[in-house]
């Protein structure tokens, strides 16, 4: 659009037309980039590949049943998994808390892990091998390595886990109320377009 239009000013500059005919017609604005979501063939493989480290698997199973964010995965204690509800409670942006529920598969990962956890005086539940908190940063190398592992050429990450748990949710009829309390997003108006994006998938 933009190359017809200049095209047509250069004719109308030296005089050949009279006027473009590009005039009034207005510039397509740039399209948003779609937000990155895993097929459940490609989320099971994953998880299938970090079956035998317990750690790693219930990394992967938190991230995709609670959609929370790589910080909070990283700054989860112990103390915040009620294995009775059974759900978990997240300090999310502004210190703000959220509880989450937690499905069979979850609270099953959860327990396999820690029944193995390495001795440590930290609170984290997840940590790394010389028994301290795990960064964001190994959480976010995990990830990609069983992205590769899996042959996923998508440039999927811990947040694109996020955005398959709201797509997902968003698909099986979650209220944008709930789906809004559960991601702990401010404004409603973010938690809309995964509503847009689950009814785009069902279709």
């Amino acid at each position: 659009m933009s190359a017809i239009r200049e095209y047509f000013r250069f004719l109308e500059g030296v005089g050949l037309i009279t006027k473009s005919p590009t005039t009034g017609i207005e510039t397509p604005k740039r399209e948003k980039n779609g937000r990155q979501v895993l097929r459940p063939d490609e989320y099971t493989k994953m998880l299938s590949l970090a079956g035998a480290n317990p750690r790693d698997y219930a990394i992967l199973q938190v991230f995709l049943q609670t959609g929370i964010r790589v910080s909070e995965l990283a700054h989860l204690n112990i103390e915040d998994i009620d294995f009775i509800k059974p759900s978990i409670t997240v300090q999310g942006k502004g210190k703000q808390e959220r509880e989450i529920a937690l499905e069979k598969k979850g609270i099953h990962a959860l327990k396999s892990y820690l029944a193995v956890r390495v001795e440590s005086f930290s609170p984290r539940v997840f940590l790394n091998y010389q028994g301290e908190p795990i960064s964001e940063r190994g959480i976010r190398k995990l990830v990609v390595k069983y992205r590769k592992k899996a042959g996923i050429t998508k440039k999927a990450s811990c947040h694109t886990l996020r955005h398959t748990f709201a797509t997902y949710k968003a698909e099986k009829g979650v209220s944008p109320f709930q789906l809004q309390q559960w991601l702990g997003h401010a404004n409603l108006n973010t938690t809309q377009i995964y509503m847009h994006l689950g009814k785009q998938n069902v279709k």
